[in-house]
């Protein structure tokens, strides 16, 4: 089986200088490589070839038979590491948390711990008939997030 450090070394040659990131690489038992990178502006497919040819070019197929398939993060895919929410800072996400709540609301901030998500809730006001739009912010750790993702909304 291929050493996945092996292969996180070669790609974080790759990334050396470059503005993108590593958001995930797994490498199965039946040396099946997968390898996803993320950029703030998008990911282009001709660097997902430059870096498949990159890892490719350090492994040796003679020695150990393997799949090598580079891609992008993914829009509608869940965040994976911290930069992500960073580079998501001041869009809309949905989040659930771990006890099942969904969330949906601007990324307002990010710390090391976690990140401050505003939502949107209609609130009835004292005094008013009708309830108001009201943002509110929620602060959470990332423990307690299941899962993050970059809202996609086609209104």
């Amino acid at each position: 089986m291929i050493d996945k450090k092996l292969v996180e070394g070669f790609v974080n040659q790759w990334l050396e200088g470059k503005d993108y990131f590593l958001t995930d690489l797994t490498v199965s038992a039946d040396n099946r490589i997968v390898i996803e990178i993320d950029h703030q502006d998008g990911v282009w497919i001709e660097d997902c070839v430059d870096l498949s040819r990159h890892v490719e070019a350090h492994l040796n197929r003679d020695e150990e038979d393997f799949e090598l398939e580079v891609g992008s993060a993914g829009i509608g895919q869940p965040f994976k590491v911290h930069r992500q929410y960073v580079i998501h800072q001041g869009e809309r996400i949905e989040v659930v948390t771990t006890e099942g709540k969904k969330l949906q609301g601007l990324l307002s901030a990010v710390t090391e711990e976690g990140f401050t998500l505003t939502v949107t809730e209609k609130v009835k006001l004292e005094g008013e008939k009708r309830p108001k739009l009201v943002d509110r912010d929620v602060t959470l750790t990332f423990a307690q997030v299941k899962s993050a993702k970059y809202l996609i909304d086609f209104k």
